[in-house]
């Protein structure tokens, strides 16, 4: 088996092409391999910001030798009536590289056994290598030279490597060889003898090519510095993600601050470092942000305080605009910021911001009402909720919207569950953070949420494919999930009502947005429970209650009763159309009408679906013996419409748990 190498040396690329690269590349030569039966056993794909490599472990040497067999024209067209091949049949057999004896007849046409032979697997390399790499795709493509093929950036060397022998491949202006370049100030012109040398060779010249090893070993030495400290770190995965496709050669540095910047709030100062500066903040073990944090540079040396005093100047440039901001901002309460909502679109056709939030105060009073929450700090979090989008602060940072307003509304002296709705009403703020904890912010981010989507589709900007409007699809899982976490007995079915009459622009979008609604949560809860399960219990609208949808789905899931299957599914074929429950039971005719109308009544839903399903498992054999003894269809209409009917109640006992037709 072989090994091959194949590596592109680059201008520095950007971080967030990277991932999209090492993806598109994993799965170019897996399609590759696969289309031309080429055996192998792995695909590794590793990436810096300066070289895209492809490591294929277990290469069969070609593809397989193919017998196949082919059809070729009637017989009597083939040969001529003394058995001598027509020009047809020559052309059949040349075309295949057979001759006259090769062919045989078969159901009167002529046929012909060829083998193919299996190309080489370096030639099948040479040729679809190239065109493996030209598929790349990517945001902001760029030509140099006088080249008319475009790449994310310029390349600059090309090694590529099956064993020990060159495999010559031609990257848009540059020929492959066995060479290749290590960390910008250490050694160049590596010659790479074979596969296996690659990635220790590089190492010894302080590239660590291996983005998991990089990213295992930015985390060790972060850990260590901040060990030093006796403080901690909280790196997001995305920031470790772009940490890791910025350097070759991870070198950690502590740097620090004024303590005069803990004075701003703490998110600022985090955002400033993490966000603008891909710095990993550092924090007591209580959680208190100190004033130093670790910078990965990609530095070869032990000389760091040129490093230590260029990043202290760019973050104290950055660190005194947010406290000049702060400060300004904090001259006057946070409710003074609300009036300026009025000049800030919210989306056209929708109102301004100020528009929105009133809308947001309304909904938030509906949602408290049928909550049973009885708290002014709802009603105030809703009127305050957007007031920081006005700030000079969120202006400059608005990713840190709903946390200046909560430090903002603390210095203000608003309440704390103010202060904490405000914050929360924004989450979750991705599909893995947390929810709103606090009252405030479940009833507000609600509110907020279900404005903002009925807004996009009462404005005809349903999302479709990878389009997603202001992130409605986003604010929907928000809704799910802060509703299901927090065991919310909320009709959303109603308050998407009251949203959509609140709009300035009238639609009919109802229908609509709950099935926008009951889709998420069916995606959201697709890890856990059947698809078919949870689209059968969607067919009593989850929207009227979440929670009582996975009560449902949890019970269903337990199914495991044939007979109680076939025969709901029997009762909903039989009753196609919408018939009536008036039962008499002077109409019935025989004890096994009886016996099911009793049973029928015995069962009721109590609030444990589980039980539920077991009493609906309990009446089967009435059932089962009603379809035995009972024809439905009795040539008297008050009897066939008395069967109908007692079927037509136990279809009410059926459809309350779920539609079993789609189980």
């Amino acid at each position: 088996m072989s090994k091959y190498l194949f590596e592109v040396g680059v201008e520095e690329l950007p971080y967030k092409f990277i991932p999209m690269a090492i993806e598109q590349l994993k799965q170019g030569f897996d399609k590759f391999l696969k289309d031309n039966n080429v055996s192998f056993s792995d695909i590794k794909v590793m990436a810096t910001p300066r070289r895209l490599a492809v490591i294929i472990d277990g290469l069969s040497s070609s593809q397989p030798d193919i017998e196949k067999i082919v059809k070729g024209p009637i017989s009597k067209v083939a040969f001529d009536e003394h058995g001598n091949l027509t020009k047809a049949g020559e052309g059949f057999a040349n075309k295949n590289g057979v001759t006259k004896d090769d062919l045989y007849v078969e159901d009167n046409y002529v046929h012909a056994k060829i083998c193919i032979k299996g190309k080489n697997t370096k030639d099948l390399l040479k040729e679809n290598v190239p065109v493996i790499f030209s598929k790349l795709q990517g945001p902001h493509f760029m030509r140099w030279g006088t080249n008319e093929t475009k790449f994310s950036r310029p390349i600059r060397w090309v090694l590529s490597i099956l064993d020990s022998e060159q495999v010559p491949v031609r990257i848009i202006d540059k020929d492959s060889s066995n060479i290749t370049n290590g960390h910008r100030f250490s050694a160049q012109n590596i010659v790479i003898n074979n596969p296996d040398e690659y990635v220790n060779k590089l190492r010894d010249a302080k590239v660590i090519v291996d983005q998991d090893e990089r990213k295992a070993k930015i985390l060790e030495l972060t850990k260590i510095e901040a060990d030093k400290l006796n403080a901690e770190t909280k790196i997001s995965d995305d920031l470790l993600e772009e940490v890791t496709f910025i350097v070759e050669y991870p070198v950690a540095v502590t740097c620090d601050f004024d303590t005069a910047y803990l004075t701003i709030p703490q998110e600022v100062a985090v955002t400033v470092m993490e966000t603008h500066q891909r710095y990993f903040a550092l924090y007591e073990k209580s959680g208190k942000l100190i004033n130093k944090f670790v910078t990965i540079t990609n530095y070869i040396g032990n000389e760091f305080e040129n490093i230590k005093a260029g990043n202290l100047r760019v973050i104290k440039a950055r660190l005194d605009d947010a406290v000049f901001f702060f400060n300004e901002d904090t001259k006057k309460p946070l409710e003074s910021y609300v009036e300026n909502l009025k000049g800030m679109t919210f989306q056209k056709g929708m109102g301004s911001v100020y528009d929105k939030t009133e809308r947001i105060i309304k909904l938030s009073e509906n949602i408290a009402n049928a909550l049973g929450v009885n708290k002014p700090s709802v009603k105030r979090t809703a009127e305050l909720c957007k007031a920081d989008l006005a700030t000079n602060l969120v202006f400059e940072f608005t990713e840190l919207q709903g946390f200046i307003g909560a430090d903002y509304a603390r210095v203000s002296g608003e309440e704390k569950g103010v202060q904490d709705g405000i914050r929360e009403h924004y989450f979750p703020l991705n599909a893995d953070s947390e929810t709103a904890k606090s009252i405030e912010g479940q009833i507000v981010g609600i509110a907020d949420k279900i404005d903002t989507i009925c807004a996009v589709f009462a404005a005809g900007k349903k999302p479709t494919g990878s389009s997603d409007p202001l992130g409605v699809r986003r604010a929907a899982l928000g809704i799910i999930k802060t509703i299901l976490e927090h065991n919310i007995k909320l009709n959303l079915s109603d308050v998407i009502e009251k949203a959509i009459s609140y709009l300035p622009v009238q639609a009919d979008i109802k229908a609509d947005v709950e099935e926008f609604f009951v889709q998420r949560l069916i995606i959201f809860l697709n890890s856990d429970y059947s698809k078919n399960i949870l689209e059968a219990c969607s067919a009593n609208n989850p929207c009227k209650d979440f929670c009582d949808y996975v009560l449902r789905v949890k019970a269903v899931s337990k199914l495991n009763d044939e007979k109680l299957l076939e025969n709901a599914n029997r009762v909903l074929r039989i009753l196609k159309d919408n018939t009536s429950n008036n039962i008499n039971e002077n109409l019935f005719m025989e004890q096994a009408e009886k016996d099911l109308y009793r049973a029928i009544q015995n069962v009721n839903f109590t609030g444990d679906y589980e039980k539920y399903l077991n009493d609906l498992i309990t009446i089967n054999p009435a059932v089962t013996k009603f379809f035995d003894d009972v024809l439905v269809m009795d040539k008297d209409e008050k009897v066939k419409n008395n069967r109908l009917a007692l079927l037509n109640s136990l279809k009410d006992k059926y459809i309350l748990l779920t539609d079993f037709a789609k189980l």
